[in-house]
């Protein structure tokens, strides 16, 4: 397919954590918030005056400062964050407002805080304590946390406007972004998508890292271009699948699976959109906080949710949009060592086998994985598996018939 207008900006943009977007929107006045899980709903951090940028630490090479500090058995990602935080790629940040959802990226955030990484005198670190299940209780319990650990040091530290018209703001800042967002993703459900795996990764991640209305345009240009763009040959790629896991906040990932064959069509994993870019419906019956956080509570799909509701959920959903992007199998993924997900995809690997009846790879990954050959044989010989499956399917339906 001819290359989209906007692609190359929209790969320059993650190829630093301070990219130009970020620099753009500190100099029309805004604060910059960092922040690391999806626990941490995002309209909080994009109230007038401030603008959310996820932690990343692109174009990784050594962790070992990383690994000194925290440990070789510790998640990846977590040990290139405090990496690039040493480096000072983080020094742009006015704060950074993690959620007490995972140890390995809590111990990562400690550390930057406690070592000075940042040498902002306003510089300052929030924890909050996020449910992990999902019921009435838990909602009041959250709602609570996110007045005290996010609503109100913004507004103590930096004089952020917290009202209840401001959150109302954020919200359709963001809704406008998920519109966009999810009308792009609509065209990997086409038998023959106008877009890559790979490009709608590159569209939403800048989603996650970039002030939010300095894409707007660019977004709405890019998903007119889509309408009239002509699709690769419908034998470019062998298989369809649907990525499930842990961070992928490297589209390098999505790029290796699709040159050995396997198109992604559906993106449930952190940082992706499915769940995460749908429009937050807002009533004028309950104060808008409490109606944020119920959504991000639904929306939830992270495994450190145990409650059997939430289990069961995790894997219908997967089942569900497999079908409705019309996928032949699922690659569940986790960075090595993420114990929440270790969990899911050894368990995710035999059920969705077995009592759903996906093909299934299942693989740990290195948070870099730009040269990992033993991947790129891993994917190659599953397009192979679930080709050689739908042959004989195909087959069979043949004799039935």
């Amino acid at each position: 397919m001819k290359d989209l207008k906007h692609l190359y900006f929209f790969e320059k943009l993650l190829e630093e954590s301070y990219n130009d977007l970020c620099r753009q929107g500190q100099a029309d006045g805004n604060r910059a918030i960092g922040h690391v899980c999806f626990q941490i709903p995002e309209p909080l951090l994009n109230l007038p005056g401030c603008f959310s940028t996820r932690l990343r630490a692109p174009r990784t090479g050594s962790i070992e400062m990383g690994t000194y500090y925290m440990s070789s058995t510790l998640c990846e990602a977590c040990r290139a964050y405090l990496e690039r935080a040493l480096e000072g790629g983080f020094n742009f940040l006015d704060c950074i407002l993690a959620p007490d959802a995972c140890a390995q990226m809590n111990r990562c955030v400690e550390n930057i805080e406690k070592l000075g990484t940042n040498p902002k005198d306003s510089f300052f670190v929030t924890y909050a304590d996020v449910p992990m299940k999902s019921d009435e209780t838990a909602l009041r319990h959250y709602v609570k946390q996110m007045r005290i650990r996010v609503l109100e040091p913004l507004q103590k530290n930096f004089g952020i406007d917290i009202s209840d018209a401001a959150l109302r703001k954020a919200v359709e800042e963001q809704n406008e972004i998920s519109r966009l967002i999810t009308a792009i993703g609509d065209y990997r459900k086409c038998d023959n998508p106008v877009i890559t795996g790979y490009e709608f990764a590159v569209l939403c991640l800048a989603t996650y890292c970039c002030p939010k209305y300095l894409l707007i345009e660019k977004l709405q240009e890019t998903l007119e271009e889509l309408k009239t763009r002509e699709p690769d040959t419908p034998d470019k790629y062998r298989i369809r699948v649907v990525v499930v896991g842990s961070e992928v906040d490297d589209p390098e990932f999505i790029k290796l699976a699709e040159e050995c064959g396997a198109l992604v069509v559906a993106d449930r994993y952190c940082f992706g959109s499915l769940p995460g870019r749908q429009v937050i419906e807002l009533n004028d019956e309950e104060d808008v906080l409490t109606q944020i956080c119920r959504t991000y509570l639904q929306w939830g799909k992270c495994p450190r949710f145990f409650n059997q509701d939430k289990v069961f959920e995790r894997r219908d959903y997967v089942d569900a949009i497999a079908k409705e992007y019309h996928a032949d199998g699922l690659i569940y993924e986790q960075i090595k060592f993420c114990d929440y997900w270790g969990y899911e995809r050894a368990s995710a690997f035999h059920v969705m086998q077995e009592e759903y009846g996906w093909p299934v790879l299942s693989v740990d990954r290195p948070y870099s994985v730009r040269s990992s050959g033993q991947l790129r044989t891993r994917i190659q010989a599953f397009v192979e598996r679930v080709e050689m499956k739908k042959i004989a399917d195909a087959k069979a339906e043949r004799r039935a018939n």
